[in-house]
């Protein structure tokens, strides 16, 4: 049975693609393994703000914008654990999609080359987050679950936001554009030949 879901006014225009109705599907049929899911989500992002941290230290002004984000991501990791735990729930390991880590193999080694991929797919990725997100909190049956959801978007539209302003205040402006198009077509990619499992990014 077709069943018409309803979808964000705007798209992110860096996005390649759509999320299909497909994965909308699953994840509103398994609700708490996308929560545990993303709990996972939360707590990797705000590893990948503080891995940045290290790697970078001494690039002006990197800290200050990267620290906040890694907080507030550890804050949402938070508030889902206690989310669960009052609907009888509890962090559980999961079985990560690849999506992760074949998007990490196209960031380049070499500086300043890597930094500019680093920013630009951490960017893609929260990008996708709020997509996701944004769809859950318009197509959840459970008002409890769609507050959470709609607690949790500003944050991911405003992060992804700090990374791509942080690769273009970084490189130039068509360096980044050119580039975050290439990577942003291989993350479309990635979702496209992703067997379909109850996972934000799959």
């Amino acid at each position: 049975m077709l069943v018409d879901f309803r979808r964000p006014s705007s798209h992110i225009k860096y996005l390649s693609s759509f999320t299909s109705d497909n994965w909308i599907q699953i994840a509103l049929s398994n609700p708490i393994e996308i929560l545990i899911d993303h709990a996972h989500c939360e707590r990797k992002a705000a590893g990948v703000a503080l891995q940045l941290m290290f790697r970078y230290p001494s690039e002006p002004n990197l800290a200050e914008v990267l620290s906040p984000i890694a907080r507030e991501e550890l804050e949402h990791f938070e508030k889902i654990l206690y989310f669960l735990k009052d609907l009888g729930h509890s962090l559980k390991a999961l079985k990560p999609p690849p999506y992760g880590a074949e998007l990490s193999k196209n960031i380049r080694k070499e500086e300043p080359k890597r930094m500019l991929d680093s920013f630009l797919i951490a960017g893609l990725i929260e990008a996708r987050s709020h997509e996701r997100l944004s769809l859950l909190a318009l197509n959840s049956k459970d008002k409890s679950f769609r507050d959470l959801y709609e607690s949790l978007l500003n944050s991911e539209a405003r992060h992804f936001g700090i990374y791509w302003k942080l690769a273009q205040t970084k490189f130039s402006k068509n360096q980044t554009f050119e580039r975050l198009e290439e990577l942003s077509k291989f993350e479309s990619e990635i979702l496209a030949s992703t067997c379909l499992m109850p996972r934000v990014h799959s």
